[in-house]
């Protein structure tokens, strides 16, 4: 049993408080905006200049020019407003945002995650993602624990061109959520049916309760 990824994206909504502006990357983080929230007032922020965005539009309702970093196309909810991209990054830049949702390819026990570049990969640019790790309150990570192969994620170091260094707060997988210990990632919440010798031998680094 493990989550899927729509799960995985409720169960991180879960950690977002009332009040919050939370930023969501491209990929599987901008799954996050269809999670009801119930009560709680939480502002979603697009890099590209939308703020305060809601889920998915229904089909046959799509407005072709509003769109999220997936290119997904959104709603509005009251009081949401779109703006320029230099604008939505003075927002990023002056630190107003209280999470960023980032994918990531690896994310290591100290805090470091590697978001950019694939191993073998020519080029490549680091992008929106630097900003974001270096000015957001808190990083949140949502990704596979295991590559196609079944060579873990989660390390004890990244192996990857790092994006940023000591940042990310929590990660979800479809195992679970995890937090960076220094030398392990500590268990928030395990998915259900995983136990936890499961999620030892799938990660490349110790593991705490």
């Amino acid at each position: 049993m493990s989550w899927t990824r729509p799960q995985m994206a409720e169960r991180l909504a879960r950690e977002l408080q009332d009040g919050w502006i939370v930023n969501l990357g491209v990929g599987m983080p901008t799954l996050v905006c269809d999670v009801d929230l119930g009560d709680r007032e939480v502002i979603f922020h697009a890099e590209n200049g939308v703020i305060g965005f809601g889920p998915v539009a229904p089909p046959g309702q799509e407005d072709v020019n509003l769109v999220d970093a997936s290119r997904r196309h959104i709603t509005l909810n009251p009081g949401a407003a779109i703006v320029h991209h230099a604008d939505s990054f003075a927002l990023i830049r002056g630190g107003r945002i209280d999470v960023t949702i980032l994918g990531s390819y690896e994310a290591a026990a100290n805090g470091d995650f590697a978001n950019w570049k694939v191993k073998g990969a020519k080029g490549g640019v680091i992008g929106g993602a630097m900003d974001l790790a270096a000015c957001a309150k808190r990083v949140f990570l949502m990704m596979e624990h295991r590559m196609r192969d079944g060579t873990p994620r989660l390390l004890a170091r990244c192996t990857l061109p790092i994006t940023a260094r000591g940042v990310v707060t929590l990660v979800v997988t479809e195992l679970g959520l995890f937090s960076p210990a220094g030398e392990a990632f500590r268990v928030r919440d395990l998915a259900p049916g995983v136990r936890l010798d499961e999620v030892r031998a799938a990660t490349a680094c110790p593991v705490v309760e």
